[in-house]
């Protein structure tokens, strides 16, 4: 019983953090110590750090996009539990169609960066170069672009909801990770094109290990709803002008337990 009161859905972003972190880990090890910085066939000469993508392109392709399917897909359905727990009254509810419309372009943009980073991985840069860049930019651009807009929904919901400052606190972070990401992409398109491909390799690596911790982000968004799995305890928006007070909107009438 314990265990079961443990279990909630802020566990799918942990979950998918791990096992990015858990992959690119795995994939940098084995390059440094199973095979000895071996220089891999679509590495070029004077590079002295392969880029993820050459790596994930031969010995190590199957656990690419593995991790790679595993990781976008359970992030994506935690995208889709924070909308079903705002729905639900399971976490605040989003005040305007403006904001529902945010929610659905977040949604629809973090599946444009899951079909870019599962078919990067399966079109590896070796064998299908092109196609592999492609996907790239879908890769980063989805996930940018749904960035964008979980931060302009949370701007607007802590504009509503005063009082609940973790919505605040994970616009900040999530804007951070914006900013932060879009300098490391800018400059990654700039070394890659200019030759610097050892910079860039080592520029594409940090952003990877970043994106692990936007994925963690999102845990602060869905821990509230450990504490409205029951019925009673659920919101309901009443009025426009109580958000604007940053008044926390009333409770469900029913006063049934939920499983999750």
């Amino acid at each position: 019983m314990a265990a079961r009161g443990f279990i909630s859905y802020w566990w799918l972003p942990v979950f998918s953090s791990l096992v990015w972190l858990g992959m690119l880990l795995g994939m940098l090890l084995w390059w440094l110590v199973t095979v000895h910085r071996r220089r891999l066939p679509s590495v070029e000469p004077n590079m002295t750090l392969p880029y993820i993508s050459d790596i994930g392109a031969f010995d190590l392709k199957p656990l690419f996009i593995a991790g790679a399917c595993v990781t976008t897909v359970s992030f994506d359905l935690a995208f889709a539990a924070e909308r079903w727990l705002r729905h639900r009254g399971r976490l605040v509810p989003n005040t305007s169609v403006v904001e529902k419309v945010l929610v659905g372009l977040t949604i629809v943009f973090a599946v444009v960066g899951t079909v870019g980073l599962i078919c990067l991985s399966i079109f590896d840069t070796y064998r299908h170069n092109t196609l592999h860049n492609i996907f790239l930019a879908l890769f980063i651009g989805g996930y940018m672009l749904s960035a964008v807009f979980t931060c302009w929904e949370y701007q607007r919901l802590g504009l509503m909801y005063r009082s609940h400052r973790v919505l605040r606190a994970s616009f900040w972070i999530k804007l951070s990770f914006v900013l932060v990401e879009l300098s490391l992409a800018v400059a990654f398109a700039i070394t890659s094109s200019r030759g610097h491909k050892t910079v860039a390799a080592y520029i594409e690596w940090i952003i990877a290990f970043i994106f692990t911790f936007y994925i963690l982000s999102f845990v602060i968004d869905l821990w509230p709803a450990r504490l409205t799995k029951s019925r009673s305890r659920r919101y309901r928006l009443s009025s426009p002008e109580m958000a604007e007070n940053g008044s926390a909107p009333p409770p469900r009438a029913a006063p049934a337990a939920g499983n999750f």
